[in-house]
């Protein structure tokens, strides 16, 4: 199928879904991928590998009228919506999309396969942060995310305010991103980490596995290890 096109429009779908399906790895590896994934969309098992080489050359031509279309009939589908939205210039055009992006997705790995680059720090961090306070479960996740790839000094005592927001928070894959996102801090911003610890709101869950993870990175000494063991709750 060509895929670098001038033009997309609502009856190129069928022939590319069909495309799809024809480069997925069977009815049995796309349960392994259900499985996995926990999305409630079908999967059809299509390789990584190619899925980037189904993004790259739709990227050569008029991608943003393909991602207008919201294809959405199974996993593989925003996976590549996903990534063709993080190639969107424009930033603030490109929050609008990620909010709802992220308010359709239903799993962490539509959200995992998310790769933001942008020079505006300011509006990067202001956007994570709207995220972290919406009330869709995988909006939040992606707004944690964004905060643990791009830690920034002089925001830490503001991410630590966020951290402290969700002390009630209920849903499992926004605590496990949290969890991620204390460990990124205390391996980056050991000091302030530290500090932190002796007043944090967080969650028996999110400290507890927080400072697992920390115990399991490499990037943690011997000593810090065993020092982190005084803050479980």
């Amino acid at each position: 199928m060509e895929l670098v096109k001038s033009h997309w429009d609502k009856n190129d779908i069928p022939e590319f879904q069909k495309y799809l399906l024809s480069l997925g790895k069977g009815r049995e590896k796309g349960e392994w991928e259900k499985r996995i994934v926990g999305t409630s969309l079908p999967c059809i098992a299509v390789p990584s590998k190619t899925v980037y080489n189904v993004v790259k050359e739709i990227a050569k031509g008029n991608f943003l009228e393909f991602v207008d279309l919201w294809p959405w009939d199974n996993f593989t589908n925003t996976t590549i919506v996903g990534k063709l939205i993080c190639k969107i210039k424009d930033f603030e055009v490109m929050k609008k999309y990620l909010l709802k992006y992220s308010q359709k997705a239903d799993n962490w790995a539509s959200i995992d396969a998310l790769k933001i680059k942008t020079k505006n720090k300011k509006g990067y961090f202001e956007f994570a942060k709207t995220l972290c306070s919406n009330p869709h479960t995988f909006s939040r996740r992606l707004g944690i995310i964004m905060l643990f790839k791009n830690l920034d000094e002089k925001k830490m005592p503001e991410t630590f305010e966020i951290m402290d927001s969700f002390e009630k928070e209920s849903e499992y894959y926004v605590n496990m991103a949290l969890a991620w996102l204390f460990c990124e801090c205390f391996i980056k911003q050991r000091g302030k980490t530290l500090e932190y610890l002796k007043t944090n709101k967080l969650s028996k869950f999110v400290i507890n596995k927080g400072i697992s993870k920390c115990r399991d990175s490499y990037r943690v000494s011997k000593e810090d290890k065993e020092l982190l063991l005084r803050y479980k709750k």
